[in-house]
């Protein structure tokens, strides 16, 4: 579940995907900058934070006890400092929730052509799942 705060301009366009007002913000963005499904007035990122993190522990089965690797993602113009704000915010619903977060992503791993913005993405995991994340990766983008 992806938050814009400014649309991107995909080059063979050549203009903005959306438009937002100055105070708005588009809900349920997709990865590469398409328009989301709603749009509310700016807010806290904690705000928007929690509206993210609830719509997704409200659509998807993940009761009390559920372990989850969960990734902040921003969409290429968001700094990190405020994509960590997201996360420490989002740890804390999930904990409200029964939820463990046994691994994390903060960071810009798709973008979408520097727009502001961020996506919340969360995995069920089980012990098999955390031993195939946990294997090492050489990618040119993650390693470890």
């Amino acid at each position: 579940m992806g938050v814009a705060l400014t649309a991107c301009t995909l080059p063979a366009v050549g203009r903005p995907t959306f438009e937002l007002g100055n105070d708005d913000v588009e809900m349920g963005i997709g990865i590469h900058g398409e328009p989301g499904r709603a749009r509310v007035k700016m807010a806290t990122a904690d705000t928007i934070t929690t509206q993210l993190a609830e719509t997704i522990l409200g659509d998807l089965p993940f009761p009390s006890g559920s372990r989850v690797i969960a990734m902040v993602n921003g969409m290429g113009g968001t700094p990190l400092i405020e994509l960590y704000i997201v996360f420490r915010r989002l740890a804390e619903i999930c904990k409200e929730h029964g939820v463990a977060i046994v691994r994390n992503l903060v960071g810009n791993y798709i973008t979408s052509l520097e727009m502001a913005g961020c996506s919340v993405t969360l995995l069920h995991v089980d012990d098999e799942l955390l031993r195939f994340w946990d294997a090492p990766v050489h990618t040119p983008a993650l390693h470890w």
